[in-house]
């Protein structure tokens, strides 16, 4: 239960070890550096200034560089790969090695011009279709599209809505300017395409025939030819252009075998800039650099052996009381308790100073999924698809403590389903039933959601007790570490003596001529404790609230926990709808398919049910127990791929 113990490190070293020193701790992987604390008060010390890191906005810059060129090779030469497949691995040496990361940073920037001319050619053919949609209406006039008025002659091309009606726009232009021509090159859902000749005398009255239509001028600068004849054009250039932009996109796909080495180069990078990070937290002279930071007491001998080829001074101590808060925090995980991560952090990691949640709470969460879930065929899936992954892909911590997590559940999910004989439901003897009539077959079980609800919700609230009581025993044990057993005394101890009185006094256990002792003593012990540090009548309504807020809090808590015997009774009932709906039909094949959809269908919902019912039940009905939150995560410089796996050297 205990938490990873941390030691505060402080280091001082010469400046022109720095990068190397870096190098060493980032390897390492086991320092969480921290800015150095503000009760210095000697000069030498006031003098101090944190370094500049000039390189980071270039690593940067670079970084954002493969990361574009990468995304590039993913447009336009996709990499062939499965969920399952797992990442490469390289050595140490080939991260870092400047010389492959030069060579990744040139195709690089090849690939980024090869983006870049893209973007240029895309934005030229985007203009040359806008283009060419503007002028496609007017290719049936075979006249130039950069006709200009004469002496005489006023040329107008312009468009109006279509629900102008062009019989009637025409007899308006008649009547009000005879010396006119109206032309129509085409005319679609929105709009008439027009082109007018009028004699400049009457182009006023032929403006103002027009005016009420809603007429719109259309202007054709740098045209010389006729619309066909540009169109044509603009075809021909559209044409090029694509070709041209084919070629790029080709010359980028022929970039695919570099996929892998830029991605070593984006993880690197990735490591130089978080060295670089690490670096602005330094404080440096021209000759010396101090660092803080926190490191976990088992890693101490590694830290010291890799300190030693430096140097440079350190010290390792405790933390203060006052630094307690700040202390990051490391759970002591194992190859059991490690897969519970997903809840824990998902909630809050526990303060440095609390408790480690994980292995009190990895039974009970995975008996309850089990127990919710509760079919054979469920837990088998679970277990079979969650090795496979694990076996397969080679997943990263956060992922690979999740499918660890769904195979534990879908061992427990098994094996209670084994107790309650489901199978998918029931759908071995409604199979056999349907290949044979007279089959009478049923599923060997210990007990059955349908046939012993009563006993199977018992059993949930005694689970519930146990686990209530769990947490009430770790508060008690947490309390006495900090010499506050008094207060243990008459909250967790008097409720867990009346607990175990109404269970004892419900048995018929430890009666003294019919008055149950045990929950006496509990009484006695909450009427005393929830009166003494009040004065009169303030004794009542003290007493009261602690009866009050006691019932609700333990009782309504251990109620909680009948969810798991409706979560499982849910489960059964649904699987068994479908067998039902199968079997109707009297085929096997029928019954299958059918089965095997709705048991799909209710396996999906199950799994989210039943992980958040059992994430409320550890959250609200657990933790609030004991756990003491607000943890700060410990984030240790070290190196952290996100494409490639490293084998790293033995320390």
């Amino acid at each position: 239960m205990a938490i990873v113990k941390m030691k505060r490190l402080s280091l001082y070293a010469m400046a022109c070890d720095r990068e190397e020193l870096l190098k060493q701790l980032q390897r390492l992987g086991c320092v969480d550096v921290s800015e150095p604390g503000d009760k210095r008060t000697d000069e030498a010390w006031l003098n101090l200034a944190t370094p500049d890191t000039p390189d980071q906005d270039l690593l940067q810059r670079q970084a954002e560089s493969v990361r574009s060129a990468l995304a590039l090779l993913d447009q336009y030469a996709p990499a062939k790969s499965s969920f399952l497949t797992p990442r490469p691995q390289i050595g140490l040496a080939d991260l870092f090695d400047d010389g492959q990361e030069a060579q990744a940073l040139e195709t690089a920037a090849a690939l980024n011009a090869c983006r870049q001319e893209i973007s240029d050619l895309d934005s030229r053919i985007g203009q040359t279709n806008a283009a060419l949609a503007a002028l496609r209406p007017w290719v049936p006039l075979d006249v130039p599209l950069n006709l200009t008025d004469t002496a005489q002659v006023h040329t107008r091309f312009f468009t109006l809505p279509a629900t102008a009606d062009l019989g009637q726009v025409r007899t308006q232009l008649a009547q009000a300017a005879d010396a006119s021509a109206l032309y129509e090159a085409s005319s679609d859902q929105e709009l008439h395409y027009l082109l007018l000749f009028v004699h400049k005398s009457q182009q006023e009255e032929a403006d103002d025939a027009l005016k009420p239509f809603g007429p719109s001028n259309v202007s054709f600068k740098d045209y010389t030819g006729s619309a066909a004849e540009e169109a044509s054009a603009l075809e021909k250039t559209l044409a090029d252009l694509t070709a041209r932009r084919q070629a790029q996109t080709d010359r980028a796909a022929g970039y695919s075998d570099w996929r892998q080495r830029l991605q070593v180069c984006a993880d690197r990078l990735d490591q130089d800039l978080s060295k670089e990070a690490t670096r602005s937290r330094l404080w440096t002279t021209q000759s010396a650099i101090f660092l803080e930071g926190w490191v976990p007491a088992q890693d101490v001998p590694r830290l010291e052996k890799a300190l030693s080829g430096f140097d440079c001074a350190w010290d390792l101590r405790d933390p203060l009381p006052e630094e307690v808060e700040a202390v990051p925090v490391k759970l002591q995980n194992n190859w059991f308790t490690r897969s519970l991560n997903v809840v824990t952090n998902m909630y809050s990691l526990p303060a440095y100073d609390g408790v480690d949640p994980n292995p009190l709470m990895a039974p009970f969460f995975i008996l309850f999924f089990g127990i919710m879930m509760a079919d054979m065929g469920y837990g088998l899936l679970m277990f079979i698809a969650a090795l496979v992954v694990l076996k397969k892909s080679h997943p990263r911590e956060s992922t690979r403590n999740f499918m660890e997590l769904v195979l534990w559940c879908g061992i427990s999910t098994f094996i209670v389903g084994a107790l309650t004989g489901g199978f998918f439901g029931d759908f071995i003897p409604q199979l056999l039933k349907i290949i044979n009539p007279d089959s009478t077959f049923e599923m060997p079980a210990l007990f059955t959601p349908l046939n012993d609800t009563i006993a199977i919700m018992l059993g949930s609230l005694v689970l519930g007790v146990l686990q209530i009581l769990t947490g009430m025993t770790v508060s008690v044990i947490e309390k006495c570490k900090k010499g506050e057993f008094i207060d243990a005394l008459f909250s967790e101890i008097t409720w867990f003596i009346i607990l175990v009185g109404i269970a004892l006094a419900a048995l018929g256990i430890g009666n003294v001529a019919g008055v149950p002792v045990v929950l006496v003593i509990g009484a006695l012990m909450l009427i005393f404790g929830g009166t003494r540090e009040a004065k009169g009548f303030g004794k009542v309504t003290s007493l009261i609230g602690q009866v009050y807020n006691g019932v609700t809090g333990y009782f309504s808590d251990i109620l909680s926990y009948v969810r798991l015997m409706a979560l499982m009774l849910s489960g059964s009932v649904i699987a068994q709808v479908f067998n039902t709906l199968g079997s109707v039909f009297g085929n096997v094949v029928m019954f299958v398919i059918i089965s095997m959809i709705g048991n799909a269908l209710n396996l999906a919902l199950n799994l989210l049910g039943c992980y958040v019912h059992d994430l409320r039940l550890q959250c609200l009905e657990f933790f609030n127990r004991f756990y003491k939150e607000g943890g700060v995560p410990f984030s240790p410089l070290a190196i952290q791929t996100t494409s490639v796996d490293v084998i790293k050297e033995e320390q």
